[in-house]
C-alpha cells in the first residue's frame, strides 16, 4: 500500500485538532488516512449516532466546501454503503470542485435498521430529521463547510430519507436526490427544492408504477413538479448504453420557482440498484460510478 505522506500529515493534523478541541460532539473511533475516511460519532438525544466522513484532498481548512449526505438502505450501515454500494469519493475529490461526503448510519426503527423519514415514525424510531440537522451543526463547528451548498441523496430507503429532508429541512438543504428509493413524507416544504430521482422500471422493492404500499414514481415526480412550479411537460432525451444495451430516459422539468428543476432518470429494465449500469460488483471492490457523478452534476447547480 502506498500512502501519500502529505495526505497522511494533513489527516493526522485533523486528528490532533479534534483531540485538542473543546467540542464534545465528534469522536474518532478509528482513522484510515490512506482513503480519507473518518469513522465518527456524535451524541444526539442521549444516543451515540455513527457516521463516516470523507475529507477530500482539496480541503485546506480555510476554504468552505460543499457537503453531500449519502444515506444507506435498510439493514445496512454507513461504511458498507460507502465502500460497496455508492463510493462517491472519486467525485468528491475532483480538483475543480471538491466536497465533503457524509455517510450517516441509521438506528432501529420498526424492528429493523432503517431511517425514520418523519417527525413521528413507528415503534422505537429515532428522530433522524433532527439527528441530521444536529450533525450539520456539528460539522460546521469543526470544519469549514459551505452551508449554502448542503445536499442529500440516498439509496433505497435512504432515498426516502433524502427526499424527506428536502421536504422537512428545505431551509438547510440546497437539493436532494433519490436512487431506487421511495417517498413517504408529502408535507409542504418551506422553500423550492431541486430534486432528482433515479429509478429502474423493473425495481422489485419499490415498483416503478407503485403498489398498495408504495407511491408510484410518477406521483412522486408530480409532487415536486407541482410544488416547485416547474413546467409540466418535460424535456425528454434517451440514451442506450452500447456496452450493456440499457436504455435510460432523461426527463427534465425546468423553469421552477427560483429557477429550480426536477429531473428524472428512468432506467428501462433497471433493477433495485444504485448503479446506472446495473453491474454487480464483488464485495470489497470499488463501486465509484456514474450515478454519483450524475447526482453531483445536478446538485452543484444549486445553492441556498
Amino acid at each position: 500500500m502506498v500512502i501519500n505522506k502529505k495526505r497522511l500529515t494533513f489527516i493526522f493534523s485533523i486528528f490532533l485538532l479534534f483531540s485538542c478541541s473543546k467540542s464534545k460532539d465528534i469522536s474518532q473511533t478509528d482513522l484510515f488516512p490512506e482513503n480519507g475516511v473518518l469513522p465518527s460519532s456524535i451524541n444526539h438525544n442521549g444516543s451515540s449516532r455513527n457516521y463516516a466522513l470523507y475529507i477530500p484532498p482539496g480541503y485546506n481548512g480555510k476554504d468552505a466546501l460543499p457537503v453531500v449526505f449519502n444515506f444507506h438502505g435498510s439493514n445496512d450501515n454507513a461504511l458498507d454503503h460507502l465502500f460497496n454500494t455508492s463510493d462517491m469519493r472519486s467525485v468528491a475529490s475532483l480538483e475543480q470542485n471538491p466536497f465533503f461526503l457524509v455517510y450517516p448510519e441509521a438506528g432501529i426503527c420498526d424492528g429493523k435498521t432503517t431511517w425514520n423519514p418523519s417527525a413521528q415514525g413507528g415503534s422505537n424510531c429515532l428522530d433522524d430529521l433532527d439527528f441530521i440537522e444536529t450533525l450539520i451543526d456539528s460539522l460546521s463547528s469543526n470544519f469549514k463547510i459551505d452551508e449554502s451548498k448542503i445536499y442529500a441523496c440516498g439509496y433505497s430507503e435512504g432515498g426516502a430519507m433524502a427526499l424527506s429532508l428536502g421536504v422537512s429541512k428545505s431551509n438547510r438543504f440546497a437539493a436532494v436526490g433519490s436512487v431506487s428509493g421511495t417517498m413517504l413524507n408529502f408535507n409542504t416544504p418551506l422553500n423550492p427544492m431541486p430534486t432528482i430521482i433515479v429509478h429502474g422500471t423493473d425495481d422489485g422493492v419499490f415498483p416503478y408504477p407503485g403498489d398498495t404500499v408504495n407511491n408510484s414514481i410518477q406521483l412522486q415526480l408530480d409532487f415536486w413538479v407541482h410544488f416547485n412550479n416547474t413546467e409540466t411537460v418535460p424535456l425528454l432525451s434517451s440514451e442506450t448504453n452500447n456496452f450493456n444495451g440499457i436504455t435510460t430516459e432523461h426527463y427534465r422539468y425546468l423553469q421552477g420557482d427560483n429557477n429550480v428543476a426536477v429531473e428524472h432518470y428512468k432506467i428501462i429494465g433497471g433493477l433495485h440498484k444504485w448503479r446506472l449500469d446495473q453491474a454487480i460488483f464483488p464485495a470489497g471492490s470499488s463501486a465509484d460510478d456514474d450515478t454519483g457523478l450524475l447526482l453531483w452534476n445536478f446538485f452543484e447547480n444549486y445553492s441556498k
